[in-house]
């Protein structure tokens, strides 16, 4: 893909990375690429996110979510939404956003990855991403009995074959649209390698499992070996 489909803007204190198509008038500045202002629309998304998610409009009309960084854990007791800063190139969000735009070009089921921003302040930064809406979204833990394994599986192997490791593929990571079709969201933190091994693959994959098995028990356990025999013939 050219680079010149993507614009980055970087000042002192804050930084946005973006696709160009979807901003064709104006540069989103942090002030605009905020669920409080007004264009956008903001609507919070109800499920997932840490409470730190919204769908936006964006100017042409197109849909999008916007999703602030928030922290998991003890830890965000107290740091909550802040990093420590060690780069532009090292923030969580512009890490995604290359992680994604890869994937999409290569025609991985992923939504396509609309801007990336950082805001410095002293040691510490907080970031946001934007990604495509997908429509009808359901996620493969709500619909597991309506979900055939196979599409799934075959999702998941050519994000394996593009060599990205999911850190966190889980049964919330996986949504069905309103015609079926597999999406892979949430690659905070994925790693973009020059090819996976099997113990990687087989990591990623166990990460599945045991989701399933904790919100489906037996039921999800025996759907995931549905999907692991599917993987495996693909190989």
């Amino acid at each position: 893909m050219s680079q010149s489909r993507i614009a980055t803007v970087q000042k002192t204190h804050w930084g946005v990375r973006y696709m160009r198509a979807f901003f064709p008038h104006d540069i989103p500045t942090p002030k605009y690429l905020s669920p409080t202002e007004p264009a956008l629309q903001a609507q919070p998304v109800t499920q997932g996110g840490r409470q730190a998610a919204w769908f936006v409009q964006l100017p042409l009309g197109q849909q999008a979510v916007l999703r602030y960084y928030r922290r998991g854990g003890m830890v965000a007791r107290l740091l909550h939404d802040q990093y420590l800063w060690l780069g532009e190139q090292k923030t969580r969000s512009w890490a995604e956003f290359e992680v994604m735009r890869y994937l999409y070009d290569l025609e991985v089921p992923v939504p396509e990855p609309i801007w990336a921003s950082w805001h410095r302040h002293g040691f510490y930064y907080r970031a946001a991403l934007a990604t495509e809406r997908v429509l009808g979204a359901r996620t493969l833990a709500g619909t597991l009995n309506q979900v055939s394994p196979r599409p799934v599986a075959r999702a998941i192997k050519k994000m394996h074959d593009a060599g990205v490791f999911h850190a966190d593929l889980n049964a919330f990571n996986i949504l069905l649209d309103a015609e079926q079709a597999v999406w892979l969201i949430d690659f905070d933190r994925a790693r973009r390698c020059r090819q996976l091994s099997f113990a990687q693959r087989k990591n990623n994959l166990r990460r599945l499992q045991r989701s399933l098995l904790k919100i489906s028990g037996p039921v999800g356990g025996r759907w995931y070996q549905h999907l692991a025999q599917a993987y495996k013939s693909q190989l």
